[in-house]
Parts: structure tokens; sequence; C-alpha cells
């Protein structure tokens, strides 16, 4: 599992071997393969990334989906004649509008946004300030936004349905990008795509697939004002 090298500090003892097991169990045990919902799932998958070691595979798990996100969404810039830019997708997605597919169930890793990746947001949110000395939090940060700009552009003009687990792994996204930037003595700004979400007021509803019917709504930029501007 090479994408696990050098990504820690090694400020704390780190086992390989450990966090290879974890990353197999993640990837063979935990999907849309797998029995249970994907809510039971997270919490299994958030338990089984545990200490250290478990935070690094959490970061790990960000930056593999992240990057496969990057080179899906250039092939599909290359064939339409655009220019990809990682740092603001909202602004690539107006100018391209429907013509572009969202790359979040395209993961060449085989990690599953509602599954993999939820639980590894959990992970290094829910442990913020062993995030920040276990591992480097700028590229844990940067990927965190990276994933909260492509969920919130892809509803938009992606035509992804927006449920409760892609509500959910939005929510947590905020939460857990804000609490790393209270963790840091000198956080980063907020990205371009953000900070444009933050200045739109608009609700989107959220459908519950088990039943078939929107049980709510939720205002992206005022959860990111109230956390990120806090």
């Amino acid at each position: 599992m090479r994408w696990l090298r050098g990504i820690g500090k090694r400020r704390d003892p780190q086992d390989p071997a450990r966090q290879q097991e974890i990353l197999r169990e993640l990837q063979h045990g935990f999907g849309p393969h797998a029995p249970g919902k994907f809510a039971a799932q997270v919490v299994r998958a958030s338990a089984l990334m545990e200490g250290v070691d478990g935070l690094v595979v959490a970061a790990a798990v960000l930056r593999e989906f992240a990057d496969g996100a990057a080179t899906n969404i250039a092939a599909q810039c290359r064939a339409l004649g655009l220019t990809p830019d990682r740092r603001n997708y909202r602004a690539l997605w107006e100018t391209a509008g429907k013509r572009m597919n969202s790359p979040l169930f395209a993961s060449p890793s085989g990690m599953h946004p509602y599954v993999h990746v939820a639980a590894a947001v959990t992970v290094v949110g829910g442990q913020a300030a062993q995030t920040v000395r276990a591992v480097d939090p700028l590229p844990v940060l940067t990927h965190l936004f990276e994933v909260l700009d492509l969920t919130i552009a892809g509803w938009e003009f992606g035509r992804v349905l927006v449920d409760v687990n892609g509500a959910t792994l939005a929510v947590n996204l905020i939460t857990a990008a804000t609490a790393i930037r209270g963790e840091m003595s000198d956080p980063p700004p907020l990205p371009a795509a953000t900070r444009a979400q933050m200045r739109r007021n608009n609700s989107v509803n959220v459908l519950d697939p088990a039943v078939s019917r929107i049980v709510g709504q939720w205002n992206p930029g005022k959860q990111m004002r109230e956390c990120l501007l806090a």
C-alpha cells in the first residue's frame, strides 16, 4: 500500500504493518458490497481506525480519494476543452454545467464517499488535536475542503441526489475542517469555493432513500458561516 508511505510526521510511534492491515480491512469489509446501511458501516469503520495508525490511514483515505477525484475531473476537462482547477471545483462546474459528471462515485481506489470517506472524516475531525500532531494537517484540511466542494457542486451541477448520506457527509466535512483549523496555530485562508458558498443562503431538500421522501432541509452556506467564521 505505497500511498500510505510518508503521510505521518512520525511524532508518535507508528506501525506501517498495522496501517496496511487497517486499510485492507476497510477496502474489503466496507462499502456498497458489504452488509448494513452506510451509517452503520461508518460507525464500525471509524472504530477500526483507532489510535495514531488509524489517523494515518484516515488521512491517506482522504488524500487518495481527493487525488482520484482530481484525476477524474482533469480527464473530463480535457474532453470538454476546459482547464481544471483543483482549488475551485465550483467555478469550474459553473462553466461546464451539466456536461461534467461527479467523480465522487468513481474512485479508482474503490473508496466510497458515504462509507470510507465518511469514516475517515469522522476520525480526523473527532480527534482534531491528535490529527494535527500525528499528520501534516495542511493536506488533510485541503482534502476535506476539496471533497466538500465536490459534494455541494455535484448537487447543483452534477446531477447528484441530495440524500441523507450526502448531507451528513457534507455536515461532517464542515465540522471536521472547523475542528482541525481550531487546533492549528496558523490555519490557511478558506478556499475560494468555500467563501463563495458562504455568501449563498440557499437551502437544499434532503431525501431519505429508505422512505423515498424529503425529510428536511439544510443550508450549507449558513452552516459554513456559523462554523468557519466563529
